[in-house]
């Protein structure tokens, strides 16, 4: 095979890689979350896995939990980073609730606390819904 050749089908190969989404490419990374969610009553407490890119694990919405990490994973961004220190956040507590999130994710490793403890952390859980349990407000 030509250099021309080589050069060429590596050309195509990563054509198709970059007009893929992120979560597609990310797929052969190794994407695997385990959720522990606590304190959230209903049956909503345990421990669960989770891979995405095809869907599997023991999450009960499986699917709604990779379309939420999906809708919430943008370039250069860290899907599961805290509220920045400082933010202005509104004094609304959303209960007791708090879940623990390890794993990989985009070929990142995953290491992340939630809670409902103020305006700001209620708004952050809820962007995870359904990785997250939906609790309301």
């Amino acid at each position: 095979m030509s250099h021309f050749a080589v050069r060429g089908a590596l050309g195509a190969v990563a054509a198709v890689l970059g007009s893929l989404p992120a979560s597609a490419t990310a797929a052969g990374q190794g994407d695997h979350l385990t959720v522990t969610v606590r304190h959230a009553g209903d049956g909503r407490n345990g421990t669960y896995e989770l891979s995405c890119h095809p869907g599997a694990g023991s999450h009960p919405d499986v699917g709604g939990a990779c379309d939420a990490l999906d809708r919430n994973t943008h370039w250069g961004r860290d899907t599961f980073a805290p509220v920045a220190p400082g933010t202005a956040c509104t004094m609304l507590y959303g209960g007791p609730a708090t879940a623990h999130v390890t794993g990989t994710w985009a070929g990142r490793p995953v290491d992340a606390d939630y809670d409902r403890s103020n305006g700001c952390e209620i708004a952050r859980w809820n962007r995870m819904v359904p990785l997250l349990p939906g609790l309301g407000a």
